[in-house]
C-alpha cells in the first residue's frame, strides 16, 4: 500500500466554518428511502467546502493563508484572503505556499497561481481551471496534478491540449489559472 504524507503540504485541519456546510450523500436510495442501487455504503461524514471556481473579484489581490485537504476532491485547496476582507477557498497549483499573494486580473503577471484571460496567456503554458464559456466558472483540469496546454490562437479562439490529448477550441475571453493543479502524487496511492 502506498499513501501520501499529507503532513509535508497541509497547514491547517479544521475548515472555516462559514465556507461549509453538510451534505447527504445518496448511498442508492430513493426519495422514499429504498435501496434503489444495491452495495452503495454512506461512506465516511464529511462537510462540503464552497470551492469558488468563478473569482469573480476581478483585480482583487489575495493572500494564501492556508493548505487545506478536501475529502470531496483529490486536489489540495487554500484559504484565499482578499485584500478587502473577504475570504474564500480557492483550488490550489502545485508549489504554491502559505503567505503568497496572487491576483485573478486580465493583465496580471504570468507567474503560477495568477488567473488571466486566455488571450494575455504564451502559447506552451500550462493551465488549470479553465472556462468552457466565458465568466461560466472553471470547469477543465480540476483533479489533482491535471493541466492543459495553450497550444494556439487564431480569430478570437484559443486552442488548449486537454489531458487526453484532444484539442478544445475556447473563447479567447474565458480565463484560466497557470500552472497544475496541487497534489500530483494522487495518482501513485494504492
Amino acid at each position: 500500500m502506498t499513501t501520501i504524507s499529507f503532513g509535508d503540504f497541509i497547514t491547517a485541519t479544521e475548515p472555516v466554518k462559514s465556507l461549509t456546510h453538510g451534505f447527504r450523500r445518496q448511498m442508492g436510495r430513493n426519495h422514499h428511502g429504498k435501496i434503489t442501487t444495491r452495495h452503495k455504503g454512506g461512506g465516511a461524514k464529511r462537510l462540503f467546502r464552497e470551492i469558488d471556481f468563478k473569482y469573480d473579484k476581478i483585480d482583487v489581490p489575495y493572500t494564501i493563508k492556508t493548505v487545506e485537504y478536501d475529502p470531496n476532491r483529490s486536489g489540495f485547496i487554500g484559504l484565499a484572503q482578499y485584500q478587502d476582507g473577504a475570504k474564500r477557498y480557492v483550488l490550489l497549483p502545485k508549489g504554491v505556499k502559505v503567505g503568497e499573494k496572487l491576483i485573478t486580473s486580465p493583465n496580471a503577471e504570468q507567474k503560477v497561481g495568477n488567473r488571466l484571460q486566455l488571450v494575455n496567456i504564451t502559447i506552451g503554458t500550462f493551465v488549470y481551471n479553465v472556462e468552457v464559456k466565458p465568466l461560466g466558472g472553471a470547469k477543465i483540469a480540476r483533479s489533482a496534478g491535471n493541466y492543459v496546454e495553450v497550444i494556439a490562437k487564431d480569430a478570437g479562439y484559443v486552442d488548449i491540449k486537454m489531458p487526453s490529448s484532444k484539442i478544445k477550441k475556447i473563447k479567447d475571453t474565458a480565463w484560466a489559472s497557470i500552472g497544475d493543479v496541487s497534489n500530483p502524487e494522487n495518482r501513485l496511492v494504492n
